[in-house]
């Protein structure tokens, strides 16, 4: 049985033709699509808020922001409605990513961590923890600690603060 230290929990999902995966620890609920209400002045990723149980939280887009296509519908194994929205809790703010498709819970070795390479789908690799080979492909590892620092967290919640 592997040491708690040496693997680490993933909610592995798909955006466009990619799998990525975060921290279980990170994640506080994965939710199916509802409206967005946009918010003026937000940066160009942030779709809007929604109103989870009386709770507003910023949508972000990470199509937008990471410059991917939207998984292709014409995918026989596509439905529309598998996409939804994961709500992270980074440092106590809560924060929800717009996904294609919620894969599964997958644990991983540190040990099979790889580093990113320089680029990967328009992704700057300071926002990747790192990859691992996985099922003839990759899943990128996402640093929710980096995509969310301080700094962006303020423009994300405070559009208007610049």
């Amino acid at each position: 049985m592997a040491d708690d230290n040496t693997s680490l929990q993933l909610v592995t999902f798909q955006l466009g033709d990619e799998l990525y995966g975060v921290d279980i620890m990170d994640v506080k609920e994965i939710v199916k699509i509802q409206n967005v209400r946009p918010i003026p002045n937000a940066p160009f990723y942030v779709e809007g808020i929604i109103n989870l149980r009386s709770e507003v939280i910023p949508i972000i887009n990470l199509h937008k922001r990471f410059y991917l296509k939207k998984l292709a519908s014409t995918n026989p194994d596509f439905e529309e409605d598998d996409g939804g929205f994961i709500i992270l809790d980074i440092e106590g703010n809560k924060i929800g990513i717009i996904i294609d498709r919620v894969a599964r819970v997958v644990s991983v070795e540190t040990d099979e961590i790889k580093p990113p390479p320089q680029m990967i789908s328009g992704i700057g690799t300071e926002y990747i923890q790192g990859v691992v080979r996985q099922d003839g492909g990759y899943l990128i590892i996402l640093d929710t600690r980096r995509m969310f620092s301080a700094k962006e967290l303020q423009k994300i919640l405070e559009p208007d603060a610049e």
